[in-house]
């Protein structure tokens, strides 16, 4: 199996993402700064290859992130 392409910490935000949370939201609750946040979620699109919130989410789901 090729190795995962995303580390624990973007795995951590992309549930975050995925569970609708606000970059402010993100920012406050893993205690970094909302830019640090819109980092994250820029490496995660270029990663993934994906464009916006909505492809994230669907990955998410793919990947059982989300409690059911």
């Amino acid at each position: 199996a090729p190795a995962d392409p995303l580390t624990p910490r973007e795995l951590e935000i992309l549930k975050l993402i995925a569970e609708a949370y606000t970059s402010d939201q993100i920012a406050a609750e893993l205690t970094i700064s909302r830019r640090t946040v819109d980092r994250h979620r820029e490496n995660l699109l270029a990663k993934l290859g994906m464009r916006d919130r909505v492809e994230l989410t669907r990955y998410a789901i793919r990947r059982g992130l989300l409690d059911p």
